[in-house]
């Protein structure tokens, strides 16, 4: 189906204003799939697919609207010519999700956006993987970041990575007047794929590091790079430079963001603000914020341009760096307008697209 639950309304009463929702139960699989497309203003929609637990099909689906919208700023404040979109598998609780399962709702996917005619370009999030994108592109061409070993671009981590970090140390340089890590004191919550890369490499630069994952098994990776170890509920409390959220999203709520410690919040972890004005309440408090969806675009760029004809991995790379420079650029028009990071960076991505718009 095409329409919105009707539960799914912004505050003003009115439907989200996203160009297309797509909702289809898997005809293999029998999972509900949510396929939610922002805009297309700038080119086809690009944005992961991800398989999820919720309590309901409905808190599915605003994910895929939320996480939708979020893609359109990404890449427009990327400069890429890529709409925003993106696809949630919904995982009922209680529900185990064998490989076999797996498979079926990824072939359901290929199904579900080949249905949309190329409007928009799936690709691994969390919960999915390059050998996922493989079997969605047996039932689509529309799909991108499947196996180097078989002709794709492979997963994005290590560019979501690299763009991560050239945003920390612009951050960094903001907020302490330099961009050595030697010595400052870093606290990364989730060492899943790009949060283990970033504790990696701070811990290999000096840094004071406090980690911690909601796997207690990664407490090993703490071990091995001489990080100490906290409970994820505690981690925001750590007294510190920078506070590096890499796990899922909502993490900087009211509560949270009252008792941060640090100068400076910067991470990989996509949708961190739990509300919009959470953005004022850690300016409020002298706390800069780099925006996310700004931050952890380098994966999106891997994606988009490594997956053009005769791609160039120098440019690609030198694209991800910009990042930093990009991240600047906020905290530079924050401060001039008086305006907190969120509102520079959308003012920035949300420019490029009414420029594209009304040419």
């Amino acid at each position: 189906m095409s329409v919105l639950p009707a539960n799914l309304v912004d505050t003003t009463g009115d439907t989200l204003p996203h160009e297309t929702l797509h909702v289809v139960k898997g005809r293999r699989s029998g999972l509900t799939i949510s396929i939610a497309v922002h805009s297309t203003v700038l080119g086809p929609a690009l944005g992961g697919c991800r398989v999820w637990t919720y309590d309901s099909w409905a808190e599915a689906v605003g994910d895929s609207l939320r996480l939708a919208e979020g893609m359109t700023l990404k890449n427009a404040a990327a400069g890429l010519n890529r709409g925003g979109g993106k696809s949630v598998v919904y995982v009922p609780r209680g529900t185990v999700l064998t490989a076999e399962l797996r498979f079926q709702a990824m072939l359901d996917l290929g199904d579900a956006v080949e249905s949309l005619g190329g409007a928009y370009m799936t690709a691994e999030d969390v919960g999915t993987s390059a050998e996922d994108m493989a079997t969605v592109a047996t039932r689509t061409a529309h799909v991108c970041g499947t196996p180097s070993s078989e002709g794709g671009v492979g997963e994005p981590s290590d560019a979501t990575a690299a763009g991560v970090y050239a945003g920390l140390l612009s951050t960094l340089e903001r907020a302490v007047g330099t961009r050595s890590v030697a010595g400052r004191r870093v606290t990364v919550l989730g060492l899943g794929h790009v949060g283990s890369i970033i504790a990696l490499r701070l811990a290999g630069e000096g840094a004071v590091l406090t980690v911690t994952d909601v796997n207690p098994a990664k407490r090993a990776l703490a071990e091995a790079i001489g990080a100490a170890w906290v409970e994820p509920a505690v981690a925001h409390t750590v007294v510190g430079d920078l506070f590096v959220p890499a796990g899922v999203g909502g993490v900087l709520t009211d509560q949270v963001i009252d008792e941060l410690r640090v100068k400076a919040v910067v991470g990989p972890a996509n949708n961190q603000l739990a509300q919009r004005s959470g953005a004022q309440r850690l300016a409020a408090r002298g706390i800069l914020w780099a925006p996310d969806f700004v931050v952890n675009a380098g994966g999106v760029i891997f994606l988009s341009m490594m997956g053009e004809e005769n791609p160039s991995a120098e440019a690609t790379a030198r694209r991800v760096e910009e990042i930093g420079d990009t991240v600047t650029a906020i905290f530079d028009v924050a401060e001039q307008r008086a305006v907190t990071t969120l509102e520079a960076a959308e003012e920035i991505a949300m420019a490029r697209l009414h420029e594209t718009a009304n040419a």
